[in-house]
């Protein structure tokens, strides 16, 4: 009977309370729990693994630049411009739930792309999708996409996504091509997801680098309406044993 319940657990794919179960069949004290406090912890274990199962398959898609980014270690340096109630505001998530955006701004080396990384895996433990990309390599994957057919399936993932990182705006030349693709990405995801950028250039000048006014004005509108602003400064932080 023990081996047919294991064997029958096992065909329902439920490895949190299978582990469980053995350990109860292992540990004297469980025997003398009452029926219903022992089936708890069992629906525990498996609701427990199933999250953390989520959670690793979450993390795997994302391909966050730092996967191993956590809002713990965020230094709060007195020349950074960054403070404690700003990300323990964030931290809650409820900027995800609200579909807000979140715009980093600063100079290179001040810890953008770490801190969106740990935004992104603090909403992945909470539950939500997320996926990162420079958007220099984005827009070439899409060049891509487009030619073998395969953009619209393409579009719809990074519409899914409930959090995205663009990481590096700014950086690279932008064509008015580029720019369409990045607002036909933007204008998906309006009211499906929340979108975190990261650039070296200050919001001011967003419209003069999109180039066309019609386009700038689009992106700028989805974008930086309700939006969460980090403007970091300092030296940076590139020097230090972790990029923070």
């Amino acid at each position: 009977m023990h081996q047919q319940l294991l064997d029958q657990i096992s065909e329902l794919k439920l490895k949190g309370l299978k582990e469980a179960y053995l350990l109860q069949m292992q540990t004297p004290n469980y025997i003398h729990m009452p029926f219903e406090e022992r089936l708890a912890h069992l629906i525990d274990a498996e609701i427990i693994n199933r999250k953390n199962c989520r959670i690793k398959q979450y993390l795997r898609a994302a391909k966050l630049k730092y996967r191993n980014a956590f809002l713990e270690d965020i230094e709060y340096l007195a020349n950074r411009n960054l403070e404690r109630s700003q990300i323990a505001t964030l931290a809650k998530n409820q900027w995800i739930e609200q579909q807000h955006n979140i715009i980093i701004e600063g100079a290179t080396g001040t810890g953008k792309t770490y801190i969106a990384c740990a935004l992104a895996h603090n909403a992945i433990v909470g539950g939500y999708s997320a996926y990162y990309a420079r958007i220099s390599k984005l827009l070439s994957e899409i060049k891509l996409v487009r030619a073998d057919g395969s953009y619209l399936s393409f579009l719809k993932r990074l519409t899914k996504m409930r959090v995205l990182i663009l990481d590096d705006f700014g950086v690279a030349p932008m064509d008015t091509r580029d720019a369409q693709e990045l607002l036909e990405i933007i204008e998906d995801r309006v009211g499906s997801g929340s979108t975190i950028i990261t650039s070296q250039l200050p919001v001011e000048n967003w419209h003069d680098y999109l180039s066309n006014g019609t386009v700038a004005d689009a992106v700028l509108d989805r974008l930086v309406h309700n939006s969460y602003r980090l403007n970091l400064e300092g030296d940076t932080m590139r020097k230090r044993n972790k990029p923070v």
